[in-house]
Parts: structure tokens; C-alpha cells; sequence
């Protein structure tokens, strides 16, 4: 399983998303720290879920962040976040 496939898989395992887009930006950071040549080290989600509803967008990253903890502090480098409850 790539490491797309592992973050997207634990996202919809632990939030019931509407929406979920999760994207490989590693090409651009050719070169720049933490960059591996395979790629697959700087990613942005892009998610709309019913359980960001009533949170800050603090909270939403930090739930997002814990549960991709152990990617974060593996292969995964970089982590942008565009998430945002059905209510906004």
C-alpha cells in the first residue's frame, strides 16, 4: 500500500467523510529538505466531514494530526490541510 493509500484508508476508518482528496505535492519539493527521491513525502488533504462540524480549525487539525501521527513521524515530511465541516 502506498503511503496515499494508507493516509486515505485511515482517514475514512476514522472519520465518516464526505469528501476526501488526498495529494501527492512531493514533485514540487524536489530537492528541499526531507525531500526523498520516491516521492511520497509531501502530501495536502483536502476533506469535508460532519465531524469538523462546531470545531476550530485548530481541533480539526490536531484530530487530523493524531491520527496520522505515525505517518507524520515517518515517511511523511510535509502535511497541508484544507478541512472544513459540513456546516461551513
Amino acid at each position: 500500500m502506498t503511503v496515499k493509500e494508507n493516509i486515505e484508508s485511515k482517514m475514512n476508518k476514522a472519520i465518516k467523510t464526505q469528501f476526501l482528496e488526498v495529494i501527492d505535492e512531493s514533485h514540487k519539493h524536489a530537492g528541499h529538505s526531507g525531500a526523498r527521491p520516491e516521492g511520497e513525502t509531501h502530501f495536502h488533504i483536502n476533506m469535508t466531514a460532519d465531524e469538523f462540524n462546531g470545531k476550530s480549525r485548530v481541533a480539526r487539525q490536531r484530530l487530523v494530526y493524531k491520527i496520522l501521527e505515525d505517518e507524520l513521524a515517518g515517511p511523511v515530511h510535509a502535511l497541508s490541510l484544507s478541512i472544513k465541516g459540513t456546516d461551513d
